[in-house]
């Protein structure tokens, strides 16, 4: 995955509202927008280098969309919505070893329970339904945590998930690892114990759990890299 236009070199100087950042650069002080409504704790504070996407439209409110943060030399994509296109993309390349038997990739699935799935793998007489995660939050030491706060959300994720198994499907959970820093990844227990709890649980009822890691330049990124999820 190529940035297109390529990227340029900002200082945040805050983030607010969720989905503004201002920033300042070569081509000086601008709002841009943040495509992330986590807390992303350790990448998104004053004074940091970020890079960002200047692709200004009369069709747009902001001329730019942050993509990176550059932090004690590592790279963090905080934009949330690449996570799922390098996970096609790797699907499509059969990088993900674990799920290189699909042959049709099926984005955005209804789960007939009134919810989506981020994709169904179908494939030599298997089907998938695999949710994706992007994780940004890292504990030092290379550990890498998901959520980064309390996520309702993520827990229904789990709990469709688990639902699948139950009916006699296959379903997977598949953590991208979005910080180049990052090489294993767990529950983050001390910031939402119960998602940690139910993630142990869906295990054991035979949800599967992938991490692979992203592979991030200035330049572009791809998918590539299986890590370990310690549980």
């Amino acid at each position: 995955m190529k940035f297109q236009p390529p990227l340029e070199r900002a200082t945040l100087q805050k983030r607010y509202k969720r989905f503004l950042a201002d920033i300042d650069g070569e081509r000086g002080q601008l709002t841009i927008h943040c495509a992330n409504t986590g807390a992303m704790t350790g990448c998104g504070e004053t004074g940091d280098t970020i890079w960002y996407r200047h692709d200004p439209s009369p069709r747009k409110k902001l001329p730019g969309s942050w993509e990176l943060t550059e932090k004690d030399g590592d790279l963090i994509c905080i934009n949330t919505a690449r996570a799922n296109a390098l996970v096609k993309e790797a699907l499509q390349a059969g990088r993900i070893k674990e799920l290189a038997w699909a042959e049709r990739i099926l984005p955005e699935q209804p789960d007939g329970a009134g919810s989506r799935v981020d994709f169904l793998l179908e494939g030599q007489s298997r089907r998938l339904w695999l949710e994706v995660k992007s994780v940004t939050l890292h504990l030092g030491d290379g550990m890498g945590a998901f959520p980064d706060a309390v996520s309702q959300r993520a827990l229904k994720h789990l709990d469709a998930l688990a639902a699948k198994v139950e009916a006699g499907e296959e379903a997977a959970l598949l953590f991208t690892v979005m910080h180049t820093g990052i090489t294993q990844v767990r529950a983050a227990e001390h910031i939402d114990p119960v998602y940690a709890q139910r993630l142990k649980e869906v295990i054991q009822r035979g949800v599967k759990v992938l991490a692979y890691k992203a592979r991030i330049t200035t330049e572009g990124m791809d998918l590539d890299k299986a890590v370990k999820v310690v549980v």
